[in-house]
């Protein structure tokens, strides 16, 4: 059922606006894997599942699927299911019409389709709610329908558009982990638009972080994370900690210290690292970068708090646990261990 889907320098630009919704961007999703999405409102993630879906025409760009151009295929040939973030369910069809819906407008006969809308509620883990109307589900249970109807059409992309986002934590949870089961049964090749890390980092293989219509980053879930390609892709994965510097020779050097900058060119750039792979209590070694600060503010962060050391002119983020007696005005070492921090330009 999955197939590739490779975009390549899709521009859209609305009447209403003088900036590109998508300005060039390019990206490939290979057939049964799942790439999120991430990026702030406006950045044009909605934009481009419309394009992908047919919703919406590029300025300039094709969208290609099983390498097939379907610049002039209209939506419903496309062969792309949708799923957005109100379920938008009929509200007049019981639930197992409404996953059959599909194939009864394809001329299915009314047994064959309710048969096949049967096992793609199994799917969504709601075998026995057929006869159920819409007005009787939860939240969640709409979404699932909603994903049921949309894997009934048999798509080869599946476009999930913040599907999860009006959902409370506890169902957020149980949704993710029935995504991952539907991938496991079916292989849907999906593109997830979501404003989630954590969402993105839990369901998804790789990550596109997209900010004004361009693609800033695309890569692993580790790489996002990790070593991002740029300052604000950093930012956007929530990475508090850049550390300016200068590159010379293939080394960066900063208030911290020297760590190797691998592919960034001579001049300035920028030292990054996770604020959870500071430790707190530790100085610098030759296998980490560090020095000695003040803590100068303490504030919770779920389960854990979050210490800012000052240290000069450089300020520094690190996660403690909860019960850490650290607090305003204590003197602490911190450090962070070297294949931890990566180096970007500028």
């Amino acid at each position: 059922m999955s197939a590739d889907l490779v975009l390549t320098g899709l521009t859209k630009t609305f009447a209403s606006s003088t900036a590109p919704a998508l300005d060039d961007l390019s990206l490939t999703v290979a057939a049964g894997t799942c790439t999120a999405v991430l990026g702030p409102s406006g950045s044009g993630k909605s934009t481009l599942l419309r394009v992908i879906a047919g919703l919406e025409n590029p300025d300039r760009g094709t969208v290609s699927i099983a390498g097939r151009d379907v610049a002039d295929v209209v939506a419903e040939r496309r062969g792309v299911g949708m799923v957005f973030q109100r379920s938008l369910l009929f509200p007049h069809l019981s639930v197992l019409d409404n996953v059959a819906f599909s194939d009864r407008v394809s001329g299915m006969p009314r047994a064959r389709a309710r048969e096949r809308a049967e096992r793609y509620l199994d799917t969504v883990r709601l075998a026995g709610y057929g006869r159920r109307r819409v007005g009787e589900l939860s939240g969640g249970q709409e979404q699932r329908v909603a994903i049921a109807r949309a894997l009934a059409a048999e798509p080869a992309v599946l476009l999930l558009d913040e599907p999860f986002s009006a959902l409370d934590p506890a169902l957020r949870a149980d949704m993710h982990d029935l995504l991952e089961a539907v991938r496991a049964d079916v292989a849907p090749t999906i593109l997830l638009v979501t404003h989630d890390r954590d969402e993105a980092a839990r369901v998804a293989d790789r990550i596109a972080l997209v900010e004004h219509g361009r693609l800033l980053h695309e890569g692993t879930v580790v790489d996002a994370y990790r070593r991002p390609e740029s300052l604000r892709a950093a930012e956007l994965m929530g990475t508090r900690n850049a550390v300016p510097g200068e590159v010379r020779g293939g080394m960066h050097r900063s208030a911290l210290g020297e760590v190797a900058a691998v592919g960034v060119a001579d001049g300035r750039a920028t030292l990054v690292f996770r604020q959870e792979d500071v430790r707190v209590g530790e100085a610098g070694d030759a296998a980490s970068l560090g020095l000695v600060g003040t803590v100068e503010a303490r504030r919770p962060v779920g389960a854990r708090s979050e210490v800012t050391v000052r240290a000069g002119a450089l300020t520094l983020h690190a996660e403690v646990p909860s019960v850490s007696p650290l607090r305003p005005g204590d003197e602490i070492a911190v450090s962070v261990p070297v294949e931890l921090a990566h180096v970007v330009a500028g």
